[in-house]
């Protein structure tokens, strides 16, 4: 039995990985085994850089925590070398980082499972959410969506211009002058 002090100890871990389970918008479990310390230093950089936390946990830690939030799917996942990387913003993130660097680590960086939104998600799941772009990418490409019709209407616009015998400068400039 342990003593108290070291009981304690757990049983604030286990209250601080269930509270980050709760809050976290999704999160991915991976086996690290394998990876050099440059290399994990190379992901919890990029991991930062996208607002995700990363820690390297005890499987028997986070089966508990991961039964007080009722995702008791998980707990065939929790066995080996366990990380977990959740974010509690961008449901995204977690699975997109994540994936980029397993495919670079290929046999010694493995993606176990994942969750959303408190419930467990499939491989499947975890593969579609990493295929999509990151958020500014995101509306990058709505805001050029939104533009391209003003685009072509000016360009449009110049092209009349000049077919009517005058460059659009020329025209332009001539405007004020005709008043």
């Amino acid at each position: 039995m342990p003593n108290a002090k070291v009981l304690s100890e757990k049983q604030a871990i286990v209250a601080a990985l269930t509270d980050k389970l709760q809050n976290a918008a999704a999160g991915v479990l991976v086996d690290y085994k394998g990876i050099t310390v440059a290399e994990d230093t190379a992901l919890r950089a990029e991991l930062r850089k996208n607002n995700v936390e990363y820690a390297v946990v005890k499987n028997t830690l986070l089966r508990f925590a991961v039964d007080n939030v009722g995702m008791n799917e998980l707990d065939g996942l929790l066995n080996g070398t366990t990380a977990l990387a959740v974010c509690h913003d961008d449901p995204v993130a977690p699975a997109r980082v994540i994936s980029d660097f397993a495919k670079k680590m290929q046999d010694k960086f493995t993606i176990k499972g994942g969750f959303m939104e408190g419930k467990a998600v499939s491989m499947e799941t975890i593969q579609a959410l990493a295929a999509i772009p990151a958020l500014p990418v995101l509306q990058a490409q709505v805001l050029g969506t939104m533009l391209a019709p003003i685009t072509g209407l000016a360009f449009v616009l110049k092209q009349i211009a000049e077919k009517q015998g005058a460059p659009a400068e020329e025209t332009a400039a001539e405007a004020p002058a005709a008043e």
